[in-house]
């Protein structure tokens, strides 16, 4: 399966999101719709819509290997002033990685949280208050960065937590299931060469354009 672009994927969510969401009892009404910015903010717009609920984002960033960004070592998460961090032991262990060859990569990836903690202000996560919460991202290879958004929920007080995305690797998948996430994903190529392989358009977003989309929901 290949989607056109971001928002063609989330249009495509929409239905078997709805059906998840009843077949597992959830209060639709308290339900909070986090997007994990930029690339997960246009699939969770018609989601979003479509339930008649405020989108928001939650803030992620992946912390990439040195020389191989794409690739995570794991990531960290911003809500209500925690910073919670999730990593991946199998790169970490793999590629020799130290921990202050992490912390000089988290740093980076702190500033640019703090960045966008300023630029977003308004379209920011609440605190849940034991609501359940939706997480839409683009894709997932690793699942770290999904990984660091369902921690730092929990520390928040999440209640049932759900994601949906339109493309991840068997092992994401399986990592969310056995920590007790329903997920929702449309295709699960194997191997995964790369998220952006399950998209036609997969043009980085700017911010103004992020803005855009949160905005347009009201």
């Amino acid at each position: 399966m290949r989607f056109r672009d971001r928002q063609a994927a989330g249009l495509v969510l929409v239905d078997p999101v709805t059906t998840l969401i009843a077949e597992s009892g959830l209060e639709p009404d308290r339900l909070q719709v986090l997007a994990l910015p930029r690339g997960g903010v246009p699939v969770a717009r018609p989601i979003a819509d479509a339930l008649g609920v405020r989108l928001r984002i939650l803030l992620v960033r992946k912390v990439g290997l040195p020389g191989h960004p794409e690739l995570a070592m794991g990531a960290i998460a911003a809500l209500g002033g925690r910073l919670v961090e999730v990593d991946n032991p199998e790169v970490l262990t793999a590629y020799g990685i130290d921990r202050q060859t992490w912390e000089r990569v988290e740093a980076r990836e702190r500033q640019e949280l703090q960045r966008r903690t300023e630029r977003f202000a308004g379209f920011l996560a609440t605190d849940p208050a034991d609501a359940p919460v939706l997480l839409v991202d683009d894709g997932l290879a690793t699942g770290a960065t999904m990984r660091a958004a369902v921690t730092a929920l929990r520390a928040a007080g999440a209640g049932p937590i759900l994601a949906a995305v339109p493309v991840a690797s068997r092992q994401a998948l399986e990592d969310l299931t056995a920590d007790g996430i329903l997920t929702v994903c449309l295709t699960t190529p194997d191997p995964l060469i790369a998220v952006g392989a399950a998209f036609r358009d997969f043009s980085q977003l700017t911010d103004d354009e992020v803005l855009d989309l949160l905005q347009s929901g009201g």
